[in-house]
């Protein structure tokens, strides 16, 4: 069984880079295929995979030249990127990993992070709205070519795999899939953190800059706490404006080495967490470092959080119930008052381990690819299929 691994772009940190490096740790023999590549600013594990590029990276590699030049020169990269020759390929995708050249009989297995936001839910992009009406006219003739491209493209997955329940049904709406959509959580890897009895007097939030992350509105709180301290890792299109934003009871990071990142985790007072993300990994990140999360009680982490009702110490998590900042300050005070256990907090984080999610993707691709072969064999024999 030969495999490739296909990913939209590995330009930054994010969860879907997680998840690749995952596969890759299921499948250490399998290339990994991408538009373009920035070893700087991704993880550095994937200095040990065998990254191959479409053309795309030879001229374009930082995020923001990515999007400003991914229609069309990113989409006819992608499109013309060749993994014919596998038997099996693993795409990782929220846009354009499907675009690429497979064989007509090879198994495609899709893990959608989500419909490409920018064609499915395009009432989410600001850019979009808040433009005139010939730049908004321009858009909509864009974004209805890119639809014709993605839900063509998506046809050739045989099955789809998501991250939780939050995704599936707009997966079902994009793609009208041929079959069942399976939900295999993304992992945390538990062994990259750890509990600690020193534990600081600051909250922390790691995040990318951008709009949906919500970032100015934890900023917004803290600057009506000045007594809080808060510490921010990250960096983003937003960068600027929010760090200006801010008071000096928060301090910024970004660019930290794993250990450094594993040692703010550990030392957090709790992790605070005020977007909507389908999943999200960094919430599982805490956890796993024993730390109690503050978030924004809808999507991804109803199903990693336990959240707190009556008993704290059976518990992962506060919710708060609106994206303003009278309900976050609100939960950071509900919180102050009450007392986590961390190593029921770690035990949690440790049923999300990678080891976890590595056997079910093993185990998903191994079965998918037997019913093909066994399907394929009953084709010549017109014998019905037995497994």
């Amino acid at each position: 069984m030969k495999i490739a691994i296909v990913h939209d772009n590995l330009v930054c940190k994010g969860g879907a880079e997680q998840v690749v490096l995952s596969f890759h740790q299921a499948f250490p023999k399998a290339p990994v295929y991408t538009l373009t590549y920035d070893a700087q600013n991704t993880y550095p594990e994937f200095k040990q995979c065998e990254v191959k590029t479409s053309w795309f990276s030879r001229i374009i590699k930082s995020e923001k030249n990515v999007k400003r030049f991914y229609f069309p020169l990113g989409i006819l990269a992608m499109s013309q990127l060749d993994v014919t020759g596998y038997d099996v390929v693993l795409q990782s995708t929220t846009h354009c990993a499907k675009y690429i050249k497979t064989s007509p009989d090879a198994l495609v297995i899709t893990y959608c992070h989500n419909p490409f936001r920018l064609v499915w839910s395009t009432n989410s992009y600001e850019q979009v709205l808040k433009t005139g009406p010939l730049k908004k006219f321009l858009y909509q003739k864009v974004i209805s070519v890119l639809k014709r491209i993605d839900s063509t493209s998506a046809l050739r997955t045989n099955w789809f795999i998501t991250n939780s329940t939050e995704v599936l049904s707009r997966i079902k709406t994009a793609y009208n899939p041929k079959n069942d959509i399976t939900i295999i959580n993304p992992s945390v890897k538990c062994n990259n953190f750890y509990l600690t009895g020193d534990i600081g007097e600051y909250y922390l939030v790691v995040s990318r800059f951008e709009t949906y992350k919500k970032v100015d509105l934890v900023i917004e709180a803290f600057n009506s706490m000045p007594d809080k301290k808060l510490v921010v890792v990250g960096k983003g299109s937003r960068e600027a404006e929010i760090k200006m934003l801010a008071q000096s009871n928060t301090t910024f990071y970004s660019g930290l080495g794993a250990d450094e990142l594993a040692g703010l985790y550990a030392n957090c007072k709790a992790f605070i967490f005020p977007q909507l993300e389908d999943y999200g990994i960094t919430p599982l990140e805490a956890n796993a470092s024993g730390r109690p999360v503050i978030a924004y009680g809808r999507g991804g982490v109803l199903e990693t959080m336990i959240p707190y009702t009556t008993d704290s110490l059976k518990a992962t998590a506060v919710f708060f119930d609106e994206q303003t900042k009278e309900s976050l300050v609100s939960a950071i005070n509900t919180f102050e008052t009450l007392n986590f256990d961390a190593s029921f907090i770690r035990a949690h984080a440790e049923l999300f381990d990678e080891d976890n999610f590595v056997r079910k993707i093993r185990s998903f691709v191994s079965t998918k690819y037997q019913l093909k072969q066994a399907e394929s064999e009953s084709a010549w024999t017109n014998e019905p299929v037995k497994i």
